[in-house]
């Protein structure tokens, strides 16, 4: 692992900026689901940011399911990013070109178009994939950057198995800007909010089956239904985190 490569970041944005390099890290690496991050310490040092920066960059890492964070162990690689449309994303954000509720509207519409077209075209293997992955939400993991992680993941699974690359980029990076705001307290001070505790991770998981089950059976009506009750508790979420500030 070329760790070497990292250099120090600027004192704006440093968590951001440590975020890009990492994600820069594990695609010119080509790294593998499972490898593991430089503790964090070991990042702070060769970037020259306190680990408190660092911890704040793996929570945004693990809501762009990039990495799971497993307590007293480290940082683990979950999958590849892909960054550039997401780059062009927050950029709309951080300059109100969009509202926020414009841009989960455009989630629901890239992942209804995703998983209309899987309940026609995925294969017998990527809906036992997604299966998987909702046993892993409802597991819930060790820690809240386990449930998000697992969450952001399996929206990804079902918008892939409409077979095209492109959906899947754009869709990513629309539901990455919307989940940094969802979790942006947690990011930021790791005080996870009340859906994310281990103890609701049923409850979570219950949201997301109705998805499962209807591409299993191939209806679009049915997965258009269940999105749209994803999206309902999305935008509820979102409503709590607006209160608390």
């Amino acid at each position: 692992m070329a760790v070497e490569s990292f250099r120090p970041v600027r004192a704006q944005r440093l968590a951001d900026e440590l975020v890009d390099q990492i994600r820069r890290l594990i695609a010119e690496e080509g790294l593998a689901e499972g490898a593991r991050l430089p503790s964090e310490r070991d990042l702070a040092r060769r970037c020259g940011s306190s680990r408190a920066v660092v911890a704040q960059a793996l929570r945004m890492l693990a809501v762009m399911g990039l990495v799971e964070i497993r307590p007293g162990s480290g940082a683990y690689v979950l999958r590849n990013p892909s960054t550039m449309v997401t780059a062009s994303v927050h950029l709309m954000l951080d300059l109100r070109q969009g509202s926020l509720e414009h841009l989960c509207q455009l989630r629901l519409w890239l992942e209804t178009l995703g998983a209309v077209e899987a309940s026609a075209a995925a294969s017998d293997g990527h809906l036992a994939e997604l299966g998987v992955a909702l046993e892993r939400l409802s597991a819930g993991g060790e820690s809240a950057s386990s449930l998000v992680a697992a969450d952001t993941n399996f929206h990804a699974l079902v918008v892939a198995g409409a077979g095209n690359p492109y959906l899947s980029a754009i869709y990513e990076s629309v539901h990455s800007a919307v989940v940094m705001t969802e979790y942006e307290r947690w990011i930021r001070t790791d005080d996870a909010p009340d859906w994310l505790r281990s103890e609701h991770a049923e409850k979570h998981a219950r949201l997301h089956r109705p998805i499962v089950e209807a591409l299993v059976h191939r209806s679009e009506r049915g997965v258009r239904r269940a999105l749209v009750t994803h999206h309902l508790a999305l935008l509820e979420h979102l409503r709590l985190v607006r209160a608390e500030r």
